[in-house]
C-alpha cells in the first residue's frame, strides 16, 4: 500500500492511498477495505473522510511473486 498526498481541496492535503491487490477480489471486499482505510487515515490525519482517496490496482496472479514464485504457480501447486 502506498500513501501520498495529491492535490489540494480548500487548502487541505488530499491523502492518496494506492492498494495493489490480486485480481479477483469482489467489489464488496474492496468497498470494505476502502472504508476501513478511509476511516483510519481520516482519524489519524484529522481530515474529513471525503479528503481521502483510495485506488485499487488489480494485479494478475501470474505477475505477483512471493519468494521468487508467482502466486499463480503457488495456487496451482507447481514446483517451479
Amino acid at each position: 500500500m502506498h500513501v501520498s498526498t495529491r492535490g489540494q481541496q480548500k487548502g487541505i492535503a488530499m491523502p492518496f492511498v494506492q492498494i495493489q491487490i490480486l485480481k479477483g477480489h469482489s467489489r464488496a471486499r474492496k468497498d470494505k477495505i476502502a472504508e476501513r482505510v478511509v476511516d483510519a487515515v481520516s482519524e489519524v490525519a484529522e481530515l474529513p473522510k471525503d479528503a481521502v482517496w483510495v485506488v485499487f490496482e488489480e494485479v494478475e496472479a501470474e505477475h505477483w511473486y512471493v519468494g521468487g514464485r508467482s502466486v499463480h504457480a503457488i495456487k496451482s501447486g507447481a514446483k517451479t
